[in-house]
C-alpha cells in the first residue's frame, strides 16, 4: 500500500489566525517536553516507575522573513497574555494534531540576513500541551 504526504496539508493556527509563509523545509514541529515516566532501580533490583505531570510543550514555526504572519507574531511575542495554538496534519486518511489553549512565544527570533530570504524561527511554550 502506498501512502502519501503532503505539505499542503499541514497548517498551524495561532489565537484563531492561519500562518502562512512558511520557510522550506521544516517548518512545524511539535514535541512534549517531558518523557510520561522515569524509572529508578533500587539496590535490590526492584524497577520504580515515577509518572510525571508534567503538562508543558514546545511548538517551533519556521516562516519566511517575508511571510505575511510574521509582523503578527512578532506582536504576539511582546503580548503577555496566554493564547490558543494549535498545529495539525490531515490529508483525508492521515490525522494528526498538538497544542493547547494557554501558550505564549519563547522571544522574537534571531535575524540573519543574507543574499536570499532566509528563515526566522517562533518558538512558543504550550502550559497545557496535548497530542491527537
Amino acid at each position: 500500500m502506498t501512502r502519501t504526504y503532503d505539505p499542503k496539508y499541514a497548517s498551524a493556527i495561532v489565537d484563531s489566525v492561519f500562518m502562512t509563509g512558511y520557510d522550506e523545509g521544516s517548518f512545524i514541529q511539535a514535541e512534549k517536553d517531558e518523557d510520561f515516566f522515569s524509572t529508578k532501580v533500587s539496590a535490590q533490583g526492584e524497577a520504580i516507575i515515577s509518572e510525571s505531570n508534567n503538562t508543558l510543550g514546545t511548538i517551533t514555526l519556521t516562516l519566511s522573513q517575508t511571510s505575511p504572519s510574521y509582523p503578527y507574531l512578532m506582536k504576539k511575542a511582546k503580548q503577555k497574555k496566554p493564547f490558543p495554538i494549535w498545529v495539525n496534519y490531515n490529508n483525508g486518511t492521515t490525522k494528526e494534531k498538538a497544542g493547547g489553549t494557554q501558550a505564549r512565544i519563547v522571544k522574537t527570533p534571531s535575524k540573519e540576513f543574507d543574499t536570499e530570504v532566509g528563515g526566522r524561527e517562533f518558538q512558543f511554550k504550550v502550559f497545557d500541551y496535548t497530542e491527537e
